[in-house]
């Protein structure tokens, strides 16, 4: 529908039907419809995987989800809307920009984006346990796969983005830290530590405060890097 300006911009009727679908977050708008969508995803995990929760907590942390995501909606009707309609509708598109028409626009962005917002939960967590004033060994233990699956998902977005750059002319090849490349080690570090912190916590109940301020650290350093 080439009526939407974002289409129209990113996107051609004779492209690979992958480029038509990565096209989608191949620019900021796009982009941040992506990111969420994979918010509203991660809310979901929580509603259904979290029956073992108290319900008090687990009301907490999707209600701090459902105000991260209302804040993100709003930004997007606010700034980044990527539905603007062109009016007369074009033609044809001008198609996605050739450096962006390669496997890893497929892979980078949507694992990059799942660290991201994977760490949402975690702050959600932090926030929650702070509303409660419950924080504690069995908070961490429930904390602590959110991490580790966001810590996964992050690490994979910065490899995939590192292979990427090494073969793009022009990208500085493997690693050049550049301030892209910055903006997403940083929250990796914070998740790291983030990792054994509440690994810590949850074994021998210590660094309660510490694992508590990494969490919220980390997600704050997950915005920086959107």
């Amino acid at each position: 529908d080439f009526s939407v300006a974002n289409v129209w911009e990113n996107s051609h009727s004779l492209q690979p039907m992958i480029y038509k679908i990565t096209g989608t977050w191949g620019n900021h708008e796009g982009s941040m419809l992506l990111w969420v969508l994979i918010l509203t995803f991660f809310g979901a995990l929580v509603a259904v995987f979290g029956n073992n929760l108290p319900a008090t907590l687990k009301a907490n942390v999707l209600a701090v989800q459902g105000m991260i995501g209302a804040a993100f909606f709003l930004f997007i009707l606010t700034t980044s809307n990527p539905f603007i309609r062109l009016n007369p509708a074009p033609v044809e598109g001008r198609d996605l920009n050739p450096v962006l028409q390669d496997l890893g626009l497929a892979i980078h962005p949507p694992l990059l984006y799942l660290g991201y917002v994977g760490f949402s939960v975690c702050f959600s967590f932090s926030v929650a346990a702070l509303i409660e004033g419950r924080i504690d060994a069995s908070w961490a233990r429930w904390v602590r796969p959110w991490t580790l699956v966001a810590w996964m998902f992050l690490t994979g977005g910065i490899a995939m983005g590192s292979y990427w750059a090494y073969y793009e002319l022009g990208w500085g090849g493997f690693w050049f830290w550049d301030p892209v490349e910055n903006a997403s080690f940083m929250p990796w570090l914070a998740g790291t530590a983030l990792l054994h912190s509440a690994i810590v916590m949850e074994k021998r109940s210590a660094l309660k405060i510490w694992t508590l301020l990494l969490a919220i650290l980390t997600f704050s350093l997950s915005l920086l890097g959107t």
